[in-house]
């Protein structure tokens, strides 16, 4: 029986692409996390993600971030984070090497190429970082200056040439103040920026601000006055932290004052004589979910039941989908507090198309993916 040249042809492209297919995904590294960390990778190029550790950690190659890179399958090496005072690997020697000592391993020897010397001929372990080798006199700059919930989109690098630049990204939800890219002038790095979560005015309630603006910085006091007949606690304060007031406006007095604020919520008032609000619901904005299932919240003796919370969603971008082999979105939007879930590739297995899903849990803002295998 002869079989047409056309049907040969389809099987062999078909064929062809199940092998580019299976190739592509031998390809794919797996999904990578980091213990006391977090990771960024940009947009143009999934196959290197940046990484940072938490307060307290660093990363054992010594940098306060550092870049791992994905290749045949499998990442450059596994990030670690170690604790601060702890030191991780050698530090990189220009013109030079480090030895380990055989007794002490908290010092290292050092030896330079030929034609350079070194300032000292071993170095130590202290405090959780090695002191510098050196085998040339040479005017650059270092590394760049750490900056709190930031890390920096380029491969950290052994110094910096007079010219050479760098550019900071803030953690998700942290603005910016100051530029994110910084320049190497002379051995010297410009002024670092800064990434802090700033405080909103609050709602005042039977109160005067001493301080009235608009946001407020972290870890700024502010001070507040009880009004009279409200003024039963005269006056208090506390503080903005990573872009949410510490603590709680008391003032209250032998009547019921304006029901508590809820963040990110409001009140709808259901016992009401014409004089004073004494029974009220509460409801969350768009997105936003309570925590508790009690409707009712009443006044007595002047004090507010304990309202409830407005649990915060997640915000799901594109990025998020990249890299967990997910049908990828055009747009952000927001997964409130919960459970959802969404469908990955499909995938060639068996003579037939598949898919496996991705679970995204929210709880209270916070993300917890368990992504596709």
């Amino acid at each position: 029986m002869r079989v047409p040249v056309k049907f040969l042809g389809f099987v062999f492209w078909l064929f062809s692409l199940n092998c580019a297919r299976c190739q592509a995904k031998q390809r794919l590294c797996r999904d990578l996390s980091v213990e006391n960390g977090f990771t960024y990778s940009l947009p143009s190029n999934e196959e290197e993600i940046f990484y940072t550790c938490n307060t307290g950690y660093k990363p054992f190659t010594g940098n306060w971030w550092d870049s791992v890179t994905c290749s045949k399958g499998s990442w450059s090496e596994e990030p670690r984070c170690i604790r601060e005072e702890e030191c991780g690997a050698f530090p990189s020697v220009h013109h030079g090497k480090l030895k380990q000592s055989p007794r002490d391993r908290g010092t290292a020897e050092v030896e330079c190429d030929p034609g350079f010397i070194s300032t000292q001929r071993f170095i130590k372990c202290i405090n959780g970082t090695w002191e510098k080798p050196v085998c040339e006199v040479d005017v650059h700059c270092g590394i760049p200056p750490k900056v709190e919930n930031a890390l920096i989109t380029s491969k950290p690098e052994e110094f910096y040439i007079n010219g050479s630049s760098v550019t900071y990204v803030c953690k998700s939800s942290i603005s910016m103040k100051g530029k994110n890219k910084m320049f190497c002038h002379n051995g010297t790095w410009e002024k670092t920026p800064t990434c802090e979560a700033k405080c909103q005015k609050p709602r005042k309630t039977f109160m005067t601000l001493l301080k009235e603006k608009e946001e407020y910085d972290n870890k700024e006091v502010l001070r507040y006055k009880c009004i009279e007949p409200y003024n039963e606690i005269p006056e208090g304060e506390w503080i903005c932290e990573n872009g949410e007031w510490n603590g709680t406006f008391v003032c209250r007095g032998k009547i019921c004052p304006l029901p508590p604020y809820v963040e990110n919520g409001d009140y709808t008032a259901s016992g009401y004589d014409g004089s004073e609000i004494t029974e009220v619901y509460y409801t969350c904005q768009s997105h936003y979910v309570l925590n508790e299932q009690q409707r009712y919240y009443k006044c007595e003796k002047g004090k507010w039941e304990t309202p409830p919370k407005c649990l915060k969603p997640c915000e799901i971008t594109p990025e998020i989908f990249k890299g967990h082999n997910v049908e990828s979105i055009r747009e952000k939007f927001y997964l409130p507090h919960g459970e959802k879930r969404y469908n990955c590739k499909y995938y060639y297995s068996e003579r037939r198309w598949n898919w496996r899903s991705m679970t995204l849990t929210c709880s209270d803002g916070k993300l917890d993916i368990t992504p596709c295998q």
